[in-house]
């Protein structure tokens, strides 16, 4: 046997070693990775990945937000700032200056006391202001207002600032178009940015009535402008049911919503549907079950950024008021 004969068998032993660990320490830099994917992965990839991390995780007990943020007042309707360091929220306590308000706590770290609330005045009237959400980026604030001037009873609208660390920096709040102001009732403005059309979407829900409400999505520019008239999503409503506050997880393929529809545990529970792609339809609506849904009304559903915390409002056992704000965590893949 030549020189080179004899030296092939080790050549392919050695490529086969290398590989095996170049193999390993991709899985172990996977692992490392919560979605195992990076912002320079095309979106279809980080996608996959950040579904994957969910598929089988499992929300905590609730806890109550507590004091000062809940009080003897009704407390709803709230989400978190991007950075979760702030909480804006709805109620009745105290310095409201209308029937509804939206207030704003803030807190120095993620594990340090919420401060005092704060009303948002900029945004307040002497009617309902409630339903605030904001943009990833922290730049726009949505919410809905009864005030004078509408196209209907509640109209949606939207705030902006400069400063997204800067909670009292809002600028004259302004109604949206009629492509989703209308007539009936709009209310729960959720804007999802890259969404099914490329630019944004945003979620609320219309009904003829305050209590009455079907689900659609609006395409709107990232500055919170409309595109068009929003669009009805079948999937996610029931005719029958009052179908309100949708969330997403930001890549747009997960949904939460709070309904009254058939099959529930209480009068509105929490309830959630998935899809394979922003271009496909939602699957068959699940309701959540415990300990989310509960024979209370547990209603508002609010993902942060990263999906991983849902705020929303309840009136089970144990709270401040007559409605309080509660907290649920998950961890991907449920670890």
């Amino acid at each position: 046997m030549s020189k080179s004969a004899r030296f092939l068998p080790s050549l392919r032993a050695r490529v086969r070693s290398h590989v095996a660990r170049v193999h390993i320490l991709t899985l172990f830099a996977c692992f490392l990775s919560v979605a195992c994917g990076s912002e320079t992965d095309p979106p279809l990839v980080r996608s996959q990945a950040v579904a994957n991390a969910f598929a089988n995780s499992e929300w905590s007990a609730p806890e109550n937000i507590g004091a000062p943020v809940n009080s003897p007042a009704a407390e709803s309707n709230a989400a978190f700032s991007p950075d979760e360091l702030a909480i804006y929220f709805t109620s009745n306590r105290p310095g409201t200056l209308g029937l509804t308000d939206i207030w704003v706590s803030e807190r120095a770290c993620l594990d340090c006391p919420w401060q005092s609330p704060v009303n948002l005045a900029v945004v307040n009237t002497a009617g309902s202001e409630a339903g605030p959400r904001l943009s990833i980026d922290g730049h726009l604030l949505f919410f809905q207002s009864d005030k004078p001037g509408g196209q209907g009873s509640f109209d949606i609208y939207v705030s902006r600032r400069s400063n997204p660390n800067d909670n009292f920096s809002w600028g004259e709040p302004i109604a949206l178009g009629t492509g989703v102001n209308t007539p009936a009732v709009e209310q729960a403005a959720v804007y999802l940015q890259s969404a099914e059309d490329g630019q944004g979407n945003l979620y609320f829900n219309r009904g003829p009535a305050l209590a009455q409400g079907d689900i659609y999505y609006a395409a709107v520019t990232r500055d919170g402008e409309t595109l068009g008239d929003a669009v009805f999503v079948p999937e996610l409503t029931d005719p029958a049911a009052f179908d309100q506050h949708v969330t997403l997880r930001k890549d747009g393929r997960e949904v939460f919503i709070a309904s009254t529809r058939a099959g529930g545990f209480g009068g509105f529970d929490i309830w959630t549907s998935t899809r394979q792609s922003t271009s496909d339809p939602w699957s068959p609506i699940q309701n959540a079950g415990p300990p989310l849904s509960t024979t209370f009304n547990d209603m508002q559903p609010s993902l942060t950024n990263d999906s991983r915390t849902m705020l929303f409002t309840s009136n089970r056992p144990e709270g401040l008021g007559a409605n309080d704000l509660w907290v649920s965590r998950r961890t991907p893949n449920g670890k």
